[in-house]
C-alpha cells in the first residue's frame, strides 16, 4: 500500500496530539494529582504511537511506545511524579516533534533518542517495585511476563508441540486483541499470520482460520506458534501491524497439556435466543454514533488560488458597478446591487475560511517560557487570554518569531530573580501576560509583565554610547520616545552576551515584522512595575476598506483603520509652529502634511480658500493629510508594487479601481513617524 497519500494527514494530526501532549503535561505539573489529566496524555500517545506503526516510522513508534508505559504506570499510580519525570516527558516530546518535523521535511524521521529512553526505561522501573494491577492499556504496550497455560489440543498438535519442544523450540499461545475501531479484521489477522509465519510455524487458531477469513469473531483471537524467538521479540513483532492493540504472550504447560473433554461429558451450555421483536426494541434504545465528520482539511495553496479569483471578483464588481452608474441603467443597476450583496457575502465566507485562532501560535510558548525559566533560574507564570481571537493566515505565518523575541524579553530582562523580587516585597513567581483581543479591524496583542520595568536613565546612557542620538536630544525625548529606543537595530541593556540575550537582535526585528505587516509596536512601562508591548495588527491583508481621495487629477486611497474623522477647515485656521503648518483639532495641536507635497503631484487650477482635511492616527500620535477632495468610501484589493518599487515612500500599495485605473494605497504609519 501507498503511503505517501496519507502523508500530509499523518504529519497534521501527528502535530496535534504532541500539542495536546505539551498542553497537557504543563497542566499536569500544576495538578500531579488529576489522574484525569494522564489519561488524556496517554491517548495521545497511543494514538501517535499506532498511527506511526502503520505508516512504518518505527522510531517514532518505539520512543512513544517508551513514553506510553510511563504514563501508564503514573495514571495507575505505580510510579510517582518527581519533578525529573516531567523533564524527561518533555524531552521525549521534543524529541518527537523533531521526528514529525524530520519527516514533513522529507526524512525518515530518525533521531538519536538513547538518553531519553535509558530515562524512560529508569523512570518505568520503578514500576515493577509496587505491585499493582495492570490495566488493560498496559498489557497492550507492555510485555507480559510468561505466564503457564492450560488449552485444549488434539493429539496430533500435542505431538507436534513436544517434538518442538525436544528440539529446542519454544511453544506459545498469543492472545491478540484487534482495536475496537477496525474496518478490515481479516486482512488484519492476514497479516498477523504472516508475521508469525516468517518467525517459526502456526500450530493453531481459535477461533479457526476460517472463521477467521470470514470476520467471524469479535476482535480477539488466538494463535499457538512454535518458534525459537523470545517472548519479547514475538510480542514486539506482532504490536508492528497496524490496528493491533494488545498481545499477550503465554508459555505452554507441557505437564499438563489435555485433550477436549468429549461431547457428551461437556456442561449443557444455555442460550437465549432474542425474539424480532426486543431486537427492534433495542436496535431504537441504542445511540446512533454518526460517522460522518463536519470539518475537512483543506491545501492552504487551494485558499489562497480561491482567494486570488475572489480578488479578481472584487475588481470586476467595482468595474460593474462603475459602468452601471454611467449608463443609468435601473436593470443593471438592480443586478449589480444584488451582486454586489452576494460578493460581500462571499467575501465574508472566504476570509472567515483564511482565519485562523492565534492559539495556533500561542500554543508552542508555555513549554518554552517552562524551559526558559529553569535556564535562568527564575518562577515564571505564563497567563493566556483570548487564544481563540483569529487572524489572517497570512499574519499569523509572520508573528511567531517577533512574540518569541518579545517572551524571551520579558523573561531575561523584565522577570527578576526570586531573591530580588522578595527584596522588593514581590512574590517570588513573576507574571507574564500574553493576551489576543479584536477591536475595530485590528487584532491586537499585548505582552505584559510585572518585573522591573524599563529603566530610564539606563537606555539613554546605552543609546548616546551607541551614538544613537545626543545629550541635547535625550533631554528632550518623552518616555514612551525612550521606551521606543529599544527597538533600534542593535540595542541592548544586557552587560553580558547569553544564550538568551545581549547581542541586539530580536526587538528590532519585531519591529520591522510587524510594520511590515501593516501594524505597529507601541511600549508602556513603570520601573520597577512591569511592562506591556502592544502590538496592533491588521484583521486581514488582502481586501481592505478605504476612503478614496482626490489630489489634483490623481486618486489615492487611505485605509479607514487608520481614518478618525473627515474635516473641511479653512485656510486662515492653519497656524505655524516650530516650522511645521498644524491646526487646532479639539483642542489638540496636529500637524498638517499636504500630500501634493510629499507625493510632488502636478498642478491643475487655483487653492480653494477651503481645505479637506483626513485627520490620521498611529497610536496616540494624529495628523492631519490635506486632499483636494473626498470620493468615498470603497473595500478594494491590496496589490504589491513588486520589488522594483518598494521603496516608494509612504505608499504600502496599489489597486484597481472600477474604471481600471490605478489608485495608490497610503501608508499612514510612515507619514506620522
Amino acid at each position: 500500500m501507498d503511503m505517501n497519500q496519507y502523508l500530509e494527514v499523518f504529519i497534521e494530526e501527528s502535530k496535534e496530539h504532541l500539542q495536546m501532549c505539551s498542553e497537557q503535561l504543563l497542566e499536569l505539573e500544576k495538578n500531579p494529582n488529576d489522574l484525569s489529566i494522564v489519561n488524556d496524555i496517554f491517548r495521545a500517545a497511543h494514538t501517535l504511537k499506532g498511527m506511526s506503526a502503520t505508516m512504518g516510522y518505527e522510531d517514532l513508534a518505539n520512543l512513544t511506545h517508551k513514553m506510553e508505559n510511563v504514563l501508564d504506570a503514573i495514571r495507575n499510580e505505580q510510579i510517582t511524579l518527581q519533578p525529573e519525570t516531567f523533564d524527561t516527558l518533555f524531552l521525549a516530546v521534543d524529541d518527537l516533534e523533531a521526528m514529525v518535523y524530520s519527516i514533513a521535511e522529507g526524512g525518515e524521521g530518525k533521531r538519536d533518542v538513547k538518553d531519553v529512553v535509558e530515562k524512560l526505561l529508569l523512570i518505568e522501573k520503578g514500576e515493577s517495585l509496587i505491585p499493582t494491577a495492570v490495566s488493560e492499556v498496559a498489557a497492550a504496550s507492555a510485555v507480559l511476563e510468561p505466564e503457564i497455560v492450560n488449552s485444549e489440543y488434539d493429539e496430533f498438535e500435542i505431538t507436534v508441540l513436544q517434538q518442538s519442544q525436544d528440539q529446542g523450540f519454544n511453544s506459545y499461545e498469543l492472545k491478540i486483541s484487534l482495536r475496537e475501531d477496525c474496518l478490515l479484521k481479516a486482512a488484519r489477522v492476514f497479516m498477523v499470520f504472516e508475521v508469525l509465519e516468517k518467525i517459526g510455524e502456526v500450530i493453531k487458531s481459535n477461533p479457526p482460520v476460517e472463521q477467521l477469513e470470514e470476520e467471524q469473531f469479535d476482535h480477539s483471537f488466538s494463535v499457538t506458534i512454535v518458534t525459537k524467538e523470545s517472548v519479547e521479540d514475538v510480542q514486539k513483532k506482532v504490536m508492528k501491524v497496524s490496528e493491533v492493540d494488545r498481545v499477550q504472550v503465554h508459555t505452554i504447560d507441557f505437564e499438563h497439556l489435555r485433550t477436549p473433554v468429549p461431547v457428551e461429558e461437556q456442561e449443557p451450555v444455555v442460550t437465549t435466543v432474542a425474539t424480532e421483536q426486543t431486537k427492534k426494541e433495542e436496535k431504537k434504545q441504542a445511540p446512533v454514533k454518526s460517522n460522518s465528520s463536519k470539518t475537512i482539511r483543506v491545501n492552504i495553496e487551494r485558499l489562497d488560488i480561491l482567494m486570488n479569483l475572489f480578488e479578481e471578483l472584487v475588481i470586476d464588481r467595482g468595474r460593474l458597478d462603475q459602468i452601471s452608474r454611467d449608463l443609468d441603467n435601473q436593470e443593471l443597476h438592480e443586478t449589480v446591487e444584488r451582486m454586489s450583496r452576494v460578493t460581500s457575502d462571499l467575501q465574508t465566507i472566504v476570509l472567515n475560511m483564511r482565519m485562523v485562532p492565534v492559539e495556533t501560535v500561542f500554543n508552542r510558548f508555555p513549554k518554552m517560557v517552562r524551559q526558559l525559566a529553569r535556564d535562568l533560574n527564575k518562577q515564571v507564570d505564563l497567563q493566556i487570554v483570548g487564544a481563540e481571537t483569529e487572524l489572517d493566515r497570512t499574519v499569523i505565518d509572520e508573528i511567531g518569531d517577533p512574540l518569541v523575541h518579545l517572551l524571551r524579553n520579558a523573561m531575561d530582562h523584565g522577570i527578576e530573580r526570586p531573591e530580588v523580587r522578595l527584596a522588593n516585597g514581590k512574590p517570588e513567581e513573576g507574571k507574564i501576560l500574553l493576551k489576543a483581543y479584536h477591536s475595530g479591524n485590528h487584532v491586537f496583542i499585548e505582552i505584559e509583565d510585572d518585573g522591573a520595568g524599563i529603566n530610564r536613565e539606563r537606555v539613554l546612557n546605552k543609546a548616546i554610547a551607541n551614538g544613537i542620538l545626543s545629550k541635547e536630544a535625550a533631554a528632550t525625548l518623552t518616555d514612551k520616545q525612550v521606551y521606543e529606543l529599544i527597538l533600534a537595530s542593535g540595542f541592548s541593556t544586557a552587560e553580558k552576551i547569553s544564550d538568551v540575550s545581549g547581542r541586539g537582535v530580536g526587538l528590532d526585528v519585531v519591529k520591522n515584522t510587524i510594520e511590515s505587516l501593516g501594524g505597529n509596536v507601541t511600549i508602556d512601562s513603570k520601573e520597577g512595575a512591569g511592562s506591556v508591548f502592544l502590538i496592533q495588527l491588521p484583521l486581514t491583508l488582502s481586501i481592505i476598506s478605504v476612503m478614496l481621495v482626490e489630489i489634483q487629477k490623481e486618486k489615492y486611497a487611505i485605509p479607514l483603520s487608520s481614518i478618525i474623522e473627515t474635516a473641511i477647515i479653512k485656510k486662515e485656521d492653519i497656524m505655524n509652529a516650530h516650522n511645521q503648518q498644524v491646526i487646532d483639532f479639539r483642542g489638540k495641536v496636529l500637524p498638517l502634511l499636504f500630500l501634493k507635497d510629499i507625493f510632488e503631484v502636478p498642478e491643475f487650477g487655483k487653492e480653494d480658500e477651503f481645505l479637506s482635511v483626513v485627520i490620521v492616527r498611529k497610536g496616540d500620535k494624529m495628523a492631519g493629510l490635506v486632499v483636494d477632495s473626498f470620493i468615498g468610501q470603497l473595500e478594494v484589493v491590496l496589490k504589491s508594487l513588486g520589488d522594483y518599487l518598494n521603496t516608494a515612500f509612504a505608499i504600502s500599495g496599489a489597486t484597481i479601481l472600477g474604471d481600471g485605473q490605478v489608485a495608490l494605497i497610503i501608508d499612514c504609519n510612515a507619514l506620522i513617524n
